[in-house]
């Protein structure tokens, strides 16, 4: 897309800014508000939830998922849940051979994605949260978050602790925080809307490999949890709906680690904490160079919470990212134009909530990494793109007060991207004469929950 390479779409995060895609891979981004869990826990959703809608958990949210989604007080109740997103999308000029295939080259009004979730617990010690989804845009199923979890509770010198393993599809699903590419801002996207054309290879593994990771749980203050992932073969990806080549087959296993401290304070709660993913992969599965490349990522999150009174909340979320790349396989293949390259990611997010119903967020996006005109493809050869989201949302119902029942919820919300540079560059990218501009989009979009 926009003349950047085949080799830079297969890293690009789907959804709008890479990000969960964000988002994630194959989807039209994060999705977390799942009513199923609201019903066994007997808890509204702002319980679990910022805003009284998904993903963004709160301490008690955080807790559920370490918990291995294992906290009930109903008896029984159906372990299913489904959800829909709608937008309108439109950008600042045309987006040339369409927005997607069948789509004009603006104004689109879509469906976004429809997912049904299985979610739940079989007793004390087993949890699974199973998501599985229709793209909208690309008119395909596909297999989507999974994050399946066996736990037990223990005591170590006075300290209460969760012990637990998570068998899932993607590095960061299984995170309790809201600061990592799996469940970060924005929190619904459009594969309608341009995107940036590269991202740490971290995300790019949404719905791409499985993976298990063991974790622990200290105080509900310190977390800590290591595991690896591969790739499945190229017909499991298939059948799972995406696509196998893309961004390549691990070599063996790629070990993921992760710690993090939160401290409660009160009303007050804040997170901090380092990640790292380091892969061999063979680029599209093509093993004729005899060699993998390598990706090092490694990065810093934290987070804030602040409750205020009548339920209105302010949030802070942010990420770095530094990724090194050793490209032994891209290099000899003619992927690369450089045997060794860098990138670097920063994200923030400041939001606000009235009443947890009507939410205001600002989150500025940076992206800058080596020049490396086969890699990238664009003008100036770079992945360097910024600007910043704006979103104001609106959920009715987060306190369970909906008419059609407590599974039933809705946010409505509009999106603004800004882009103050794209693919290297303010003006003419692309070298022919497209600016970052041209790809600021409005997106307005409904979402339900059930």
């Amino acid at each position: 897309m926009n003349g950047l390479g085949g080799r830079a779409l297969g890293r690009r995060l789907c959804g709008s800014v890479a990000l969960a895609a964000s988002a994630l891979a194959l989807s039209a981004g994060s999705a977390g508000a799942v009513p199923a869990f609201a019903a066994q826990t007997g808890q509204a959703c702002n319980a679990c939830h910022i805003g009284g809608f998904g993903p963004e958990l709160t301490p008690f949210g955080r807790n559920f998922k370490a918990g291995g989604y294992t906290l009930r007080v109903t008896k029984w109740n159906v372990p299913l849940s489904a959800m829909a997103v709608a937008s309108y999308v439109h950008t600042q000029k045309d987006q040339a051979g369409g927005a997607a295939p069948g789509y004009s080259a603006n104004d689109n009004v879509t469906l976004d994605q429809a997912s049904v979730f299985v979610a739940g617990n079989i007793g004390s010690h087993f949890g699974a949260f199973i998501q599985t989804t229709y793209d909208g845009v690309a008119k395909a199923f596909h297999w989507d978050n999974t994050d399946i979890r066996a736990v037990t509770t223990t005591s170590v010198k006075g300290n209460s602790v969760i012990l637990g393993a998570s068998l899932n599809n993607a590095p960061a699903v299984e995170d309790p925080f809201n600061t990592l590419v799996a469940w970060g801002f924005p929190y619904t996207s459009s594969s309608l809307a341009p995107g940036a054309p590269a991202a740490p290879i971290i995300g790019a593994y949404a719905q791409e490999a499985i993976g298990l990771t063991g974790y622990a749980w200290i105080n509900s203050s310190i977390y800590l949890e290591a595991g690896g992932y591969q790739s499945p073969g190229i017909n499991f990806l298939r059948r799972g709906g995406v696509d196998p080549f893309s961004p390549g087959d691990i070599s063996g296993t790629a070990p993921y680690a992760r710690i993090a401290f939160q401290k409660v304070m009160g009303d007050k709660n804040f997170e901090v904490g380092a990640f790292g993913f380091w892969a061999d992969l063979y680029p599209g599965r093509d093993r004729s160079a005899g060699a993998t490349d390598h990706y090092a990522d490694t990065g810093v999150d934290a987070s804030f919470q602040y409750f205020l009174a009548d339920h209105d909340v302010i949030t802070v979320n942010g990420r770095w990212v530094h990724e090194d790349e050793t490209f032994n396989a891209s290099f000899p293949l003619g992927l690369s134009t450089n045997r060794n390259d860098s990138m670097d990611e920063l994200r923030g997010q400041v939001s606000y909530y009235w009443r947890d119903k009507i939410g205001l967020t600002v989150a500025p996006f940076y992206i800058t990494g080596s020049a490396d005109s086969l890699l990238y493809g664009s003008r100036t050869g770079k992945p360097d793109t910024t600007g910043v989201f704006l979103q104001l949302d609106g959920t009715p119902w987060g306190a369970s007060n909906s008419p059609l029942g407590r599974r039933f919820n809705l946010r409505l919300g509009l999106q603004y991207v800004i882009y103050n540079r794209f693919a290297g560059s303010s003006h003419n990218y692309d070298g022919a004469g497209a600016n970052a501009s041209d790809n600021n989009t409005l997106r307005a979009f409904a979402w339900v929950a059930f």
